[in-house]
């Protein structure tokens, strides 16, 4: 397999799905090269296996103690203060919410996760719609609500939107399309011939998000902050105190961290190499999933972990160049083996200046409830009805 191959196969592919592609952000170019490694090892050449070629290189350090702050404490002067500002903002009309809901739930059945339901008979999208509806009427307009859906998911939530009769502040955009490979490089085809689709990962929201126009849109309007949020973590809902108190830092984005638990694995802060603007190498506190961590760092010393929910200023992350790094993930297509390439939102944390806050994990205050199969769906059902009728979600 090389080069050229790879580029017959990808312009023999149908007219209408090649216009699919193209208006979903896909780069033919981009999967040449990243192919490239997947190539030489068919062919017994030495190179980087995936797990090394995931991993970031250079010094890698834990944070520091002050690097990562609690967030304000309810009661307490400055909760009330940061509060106020947070209102502020929101009845300026300068936050908009923004929602994961790509992919599919494969831990569910392969369901729309929008659609199931999270609590005594409200879905996932539900909640977040009734959510949203409590902010505007507190705001006095409506709060700009976007979606970004996937493939498989963007027709459904769409449906769903237009049935009950959503506003236009409730809006869609759909993240990009990809080619999954084969492990020699070559298309993947499904059992039809057509080639094998899939959504690249969350990191498609800066591009996505600024292919919609709702971003720029937003923008010229005097919009000023946008909170990115997983679908499926209820507990990541709009909040005037941690809204004020960022709206006081001079960084362009906050970042929720969580106090691990027992069995939690995922990204954590750590500092490393990054490039700025103008591509120097400079020293950052950012996320990485633990499989880009250099062979033998010790996760387990970081005592927190993202919970992949953002707070970013609007015209920073319009502007935002990221240098992605695009990880080599393998995935069982039916009875295949298949290569994906994915990007990951949290690589933001080394594109731009960010804060770290510490959030509770527990009871009606929590601000992580993740729920990822119907198992974890049952066990934090409890917190979740508690958080739902705390924020206005029932």
């Amino acid at each position: 397999m090389s080069d050229n191959e790879l580029r017959d196969e990808i312009a023999q592919l149908p007219a209408p799905l090649r216009a699919k592609l193209n208006s979903a952000g896909f780069d033919a170019e981009r999967l040449i090269a990243l192919a490239r490694p997947l190539q030489a090892r068919a062919r017994g050449e030495a190179t980087a296996g995936r797990d090394e070629r995931n991993r970031v290189g250079g010094l890698v350090e834990p944070p520091r103690p002050e690097d990562v702050v609690d967030a304000p404490v309810p009661g307490s002067p400055d909760h009330a203060r940061v509060t106020a500002s947070g209102l502020e903002v929101v009845r300026n009309r300068q936050i908009a919410f923004c929602v994961l809901a790509g992919g599919m739930a494969t831990r569910m059945g392969g369901v729309v996760k929008a659609m199931v339901e999270a609590l005594d008979g409200h879905t996932f999208l539900d909640l977040r719609l009734r959510e949203n509806a409590t902010w505007s009427e507190r705001a006095g307009s409506a709060v700009p609500l976007w979606l970004m859906t996937s493939e498989a998911t963007d027709r459904p939530i769409r449906d769903e939107l237009a049935r009950r009769g959503a506003g236009p502040h409730v809006a869609t955009f759909a993240q990009d399309i990809g080619l999954r490979l084969t492990p020699d490089g070559h298309l993947l085809r499904s059992e039809d011939g057509s080639a094998s689709t899939y959504a690249p990962g969350h990191g498609d929201l800066p591009d996505a998000l600024a292919r919609s126009g709702l971003l720029s849109d937003f923008v010229a309007r005097g919009g000023k902050f946008v909170w990115i949020a997983n679908l499926d973590n209820l507990g990541a809902s709009l909040d005037a105190a941690l809204l004020g108190w960022f709206s006081e830092r001079r960084a362009d984005l906050m970042v929720e961290v969580a106090p691990k638990v027992a069995g939690d694995r995922g990204g954590i802060p750590v500092w490393a190499d990054a490039r700025d603007r103008s591509g120097q190498v400079v020293r950052r506190l950012q996320v990485l999933e633990e499989f880009r961590l250099p062979e033998g760092f010790d996760a387990a010393r970081v005592r927190v972990f993202n919970t992949n929910t953002f707070l970013v200023r609007a015209e920073a992350l319009l502007r935002v160049q990221v240098p992605w790094s695009w990880c080599e993930v393998e995935k069982k297509v039916g009875d295949r083996v298949a290569v994906q390439f994915e990007r990951l939102l949290q690589e933001l944390t080394g594109a731009m200046s960010a804060v770290y806050v510490r959030v509770p994990r527990e009871g009606a205050v929590s601000r992580f409830l993740p729920v990822k199969d119907h198992h974890e769906l049952a066990i934090r059902r409890d917190d979740i009805r508690a958080v739902a009728a705390a924020r206005g979600m029932i």
